[in-house]
């Protein structure tokens, strides 16, 4: 209970500056990392929970399934080809990339790791947050493409990693009990009926909605409960059967806002509430439980590690997904460096941790650890400067040339947390 107060009054403290430190190169992150290194056991003890407590189980578990759903019903799948392309190259080239080149990376630099290890982790740092850097995804001086193109990769790489997350996890942590090909293929069968389950769910509601809404017999709070229920069940569901409840969560919510339109982000918005309460509580934990014990096994090879996931291990992926497209270097080079790393990674680092049967290298764990822990800061204190550099920048140049790319305008899903 003591633990729940804590949380409590962080979030709190924290909600009643938000508008006052986004004039700082603060963000509420940074923020709450620090106070679960300043209250955590290794400093005043005011968090006493640690890695083997069910409770951070479980709040890793049900956030990470809340922002999945809730990030998938509100990127609009079905926009014009313009307002979808830019992200479609980040997803469909840049991503694999991103995992491909973090994978020989990670192996060249810590040896100590397989090859399968080194793949998870890159895996981990794959998925972007774009809240991390809400200064460049809400500045109306950044152009509307390049808000769109970041927002909708950021709501969809956390969802799509996860099949390959579930397969390497699955080969890191069973590799010396069970053959490889058991293994990927018990993973396959979680991954399908994950899939199958966050359809029927989706499906389901798609079908109870629009009946409900015509005999008036609820109304807009009854609907939010819902689809909140609705992501939960598909989650539950597909654990209790034995498939993956993340990947379920995901596919419900991109399948319902398939089929229900824009109106389905907005009867998300209990779930989406939800789990940012739990991804606020999760940078305390992260900041009380991982940081400091990372920090100690720390090596040159880890600190290399991760500044080269932090700069070209994600740029260089950006850059060649990007080519043809006519962007200015300038603009490459923003988006390369605005891929910062977080909710999604730090959530899939901690179910490595506490429930994934791994054996946990040294190595693996700090990496993780250090690249999360200097994106939340790094990106946070240059989000605000660099994108208000960058507008003026696209400002002076736009005016004198209307055929740049950049100045297309799209159709803009909304920004996790904005209301409709």
């Amino acid at each position: 209970m003591s633990d729940l107060a804590v949380f409590a009054i962080v979030l709190a403290l924290v909600s009643l500056v938000r508008v006052r430190i986004k004039r700082l190169p603060i963000t509420p992150p940074i923020l709450y990392v620090a106070a679960g290194l300043v209250l955590g056991p290794e400093l005043l003890g005011l968090v006493d929970l640690n890695l083997e407590d069910e409770t951070v189980v479980l709040i890793a578990e049900l956030t990470l399934a809340l922002v999945l759903f809730s990030d998938a019903a509100r990127i609009d799948t079905r926009a014009d080809r313009l307002s979808f392309g830019l992200p479609a190259r980040l997803l469909a080239f840049g991503l694999p990339m991103t995992i491909a080149l973090g994978t020989l990376v990670t192996r060249l630099l810590l040896p100590d790791l397989t090859w399968a290890q080194a793949a998870l982790v890159a895996t981990i740092l794959a998925p972007t947050d774009a809240a991390l850097g809400e200064a460049v995804v809400t500045n109306p001086a950044v152009p509307v493409r390049i808000r769109q193109a970041l927002n909708v990769e950021s709501g969809l790489n956390d969802g799509l990693v996860v099949p390959v997350f579930t397969l390497l996890l699955a080969v890191v942590a069973g590799s010396e009990i069970e053959s490889v090909d058991t293994l990927v293929g018990e993973a396959l069968r979680e991954i399908a009926i994950g899939v199958g389950v966050g359809a029927v769910a989706a499906l389901a509601l798609a079908q109870l909605v629009p009946t409900v809404k015509r005999l008036e017999w609820t109304d807009g709070e009854g609907l939010r409960l819902v689809a909140l229920g609705c992501g939960l069940a598909a989650f539950s569901g597909a654990e209790v059967l034995g498939g993956n409840g993340f990947l379920a969560a995901f596919a419900c919510g991109l399948l319902a806002r398939y089929r229900l339109g824009p109106d389905v982000a907005k009867r998300t918005e209990l779930a989406e509430d939800i789990g940012q309460i739990g991804a606020s509580i999760t940078f305390i934990l992260f900041g009380a439980l991982l940081v400091i014990p990372a920090i100690e096994v720390i090596s040159p090879g880890v600190i290399l590690c991760a500044l080269g996931t932090l700069t070209l291990g994600r740029m260089m992926p950006v850059a060649i997904s990007l080519i043809g497209t006519g962007l200015k270097a300038p603009t490459v080079a923003f988006m390369g460096w605005f891929g910062p790393r977080g909710l999604a990674s730090m959530l899939f680092g901690l179910l490595v941790v506490t429930e994934g049967g791994v054996d946990t290298a040294d190595d693996l764990f700090s990496v993780v650890v250090l690249v999360i822990l200097a994106s939340v800061v790094l990106h946070g204190i240059t989000a605000a400067p660099l994108a208000t550099r960058y507008g003026a920048w696209f400002s002076e140049h736009g005016v004198m040339d209307d055929d740049m790319p950049e100045a297309e305008t799209v159709n803009e899903s909304r920004m996790r947390g904005e209301r409709t």
